[in-house]
């Protein structure tokens, strides 16, 4: 026998009692454990790997549903859904549970259409972050589900056709205050952070709730408003900015008197804005706002129903800076003599909107007290021809100018006025019939070409462009460019005016 045979044979085989022969068949059928049985065999191991799983499925219960979604915290799907625009944010929250209880944390604005939404008390439920929401709608006796839907610049609301009056909405279609009242408790002890809030009709009672607990709020819009509601306006101590609307023409009809202006005045020593919109008033009541709301630096009158001689009371606005008046019928009745008029020192603002001008008595004392404005602004004025708009040149210090929709002023007009100011640096002419490029002299191409901005479209079709010829300017497409010399590089640059 061969050595190498007889060192095999020699050597010691394993114990027979450690192992079985198998049949050809056996070793067949016989197959490999695979690695999750090999690293499972141990029965601790298993243990514990069946432990960990049953502590993942008690400790996440609430991100079963929303796939890999489940990983992320509530604070990372707020921010994410919070980046989504506002249409897609509802169809996005009716993902599943998760998602709709973090989509109402994030929703941080809402209008409410139906009162029965606040009463049962799923509004501040649903959306407990809220900062801003507009109750207007809701504060109306008609259902949100009419077909009829009465929109103005100042309110948009759902009309009943059956209860439509001489008047549409009058006093019998507003909420009583009583309701209004019980609305505004709820609301303010569930929504505490709220920063801007827009209601109808509420009484001294309403707005002491919300003054008592949502201690941030900042800016208040009263619809229907009345001089004895005011009276614990006094409690808002973070109130900035206040608008009221007594009435509107053809929709309710509310009053706020020099009575309601001087509780106002009184109440809000911290106001920085301001609009009265179909409130009454004289002197008197804009005179006590001046001298106790020191800090008010814009208002705002929309339709007024002011007294003669109110214009006078504006120097006591020591700090305003803005003045806009819209939609108003009548400047100022009755200004008074020309030497009683003081002029606001600091004002720098001057917007016409909508505004009756015939009376040239009223425009020339409202350009006397707006004496030092660096910005006015026309935008579709009834009755501002030439000779009512020659009186603009009382303000000497005008730097910007803007003409829309004045279809009476000429290029004769604009022409004097212009050339009377030297500190005018932008102009802005759009939708001026009667302003023709051909009428365009030879002093006003020039000026065009020394100012910084410029918006020319008096017509639908303009020539400028050829009148401009030799006065460095010049137009490419639709916007003014002007020649200007680089001292550093030698060459000639395009400047554009907007």
């Amino acid at each position: 026998m061969p050595a190498i045979l007889e060192d095999q044979l020699s050597k010691p085989g394993p114990n027979p009692s450690l192992y079985a022969i198998s049949s050809p068949s056996d070793m067949l059928r016989k197959r490999r454990l695979s690695l999750p049985e090999l690293w499972l065999k141990d029965q601790h191991l298993k243990h514990a790997f069946s432990r960990i799983q049953e502590l993942q499925q008690s400790e996440l219960p609430s991100m079963v549903g929303d796939g890999p979604f489940s990983l992320l915290s509530d604070e990372c799907l707020s921010l994410i859904l919070s980046k989504l625009p506002i249409s897609e944010q509802i169809s996005t929250s009716l993902v599943c549970k998760r998602w709709y209880s973090v989509h109402g944390r994030v929703v941080d604005s809402i209008s409410l259409l139906h009162r029965d939404f606040l009463y049962s008390g799923r509004l501040t439920s649903r959306f407990p972050n809220l900062t801003k929401i507009n109750l207007v709608q809701a504060c109306f006796r008609s259902s949100g589900c009419s077909g009829v839907l009465l929109s103005h610049k100042l309110v948009s609301v759902h009309v009943d056709p059956d209860f439509v009056n001489d008047c549409l909405i009058g006093e019998e279609e507003v909420l009583g205050s009583d309701l209004i009242d019980e609305g505004l408790k709820m609301l303010a002890s569930g929504c505490p952070n709220l920063r801007k809030l827009v209601l109808a009709n509420p009484s001294e009672k309403g707005l002491g709730f919300v003054a008592e607990q949502c201690l941030t709020l900042q800016e208040l819009e009263i619809h229907c408003c009345k001089d004895m509601s005011l009276r614990s306006i006094s409690c808002f101590q973070n109130l900035q900015i206040l608008k009221l609307i007594g009435s509107i023409d053809g929709l309710y009809d509310s009053s706020v008197t020099d009575i309601g202006l001087t509780i106002l005045a009184h109440g809000c020593t911290r106001l920085v804005k301001l609009e009265l919109s179909g409130c009454e008033g004289s002197y008197d009541g804009i005179k006590a706002i001046g001298q106790c709301c020191e800090m008010l630096q814009e208002l705002t009158l929309r339709a007024h129903k002011m007294e003669g001689g109110w214009l006078s009371a504006l120097p006591y606005c020591s700090n305003l800076k803005t003045l806009k008046l819209l939609s108003c019928e009548n400047i100022d009745p009755m200004p008074g003599p020309d030497e009683h008029l003081c002029s606001c020192l600091v004002l720098e603002e001057l917007y016409l909107e909508q505004c009756q001008m015939q009376d040239k008595s009223s425009v020339k004392a409202l350009f006397l007290v707006c004496e030092s404005v660096r910005e006015i602004s026309f935008k579709d004025c009834w009755g501002l021809d030439d000779d009512t708009f020659n009186y603009v040149t009382i303000c000497r210090k005008v730097k910007s100018l803007s003409l829309e929709g004045c279809s009476l002023v000429t290029t004769e007009g604009l022409d004097s006025v212009l050339l009377s100011w030297k500190e005018l640096q932008t102009l802005r002419v759009v939708s001026c019939k009667s302003i023709k490029d051909a009428d365009i002299s030879p002093r006003l191409a020039a000026l065009f070409s020394v100012l910084k901005g410029l918006k020319w479209r008096p017509g639908c079709r303009s020539l400028v462009a050829s009148t401009l010829t030799g006065s460095g300017v010049v137009k490419k497409g639709g916007r003014f460019l002007r020649r200007v010399y680089d001292n550093n590089c030698g060459q000639e640059k395009m400047t554009a005016l907007i």
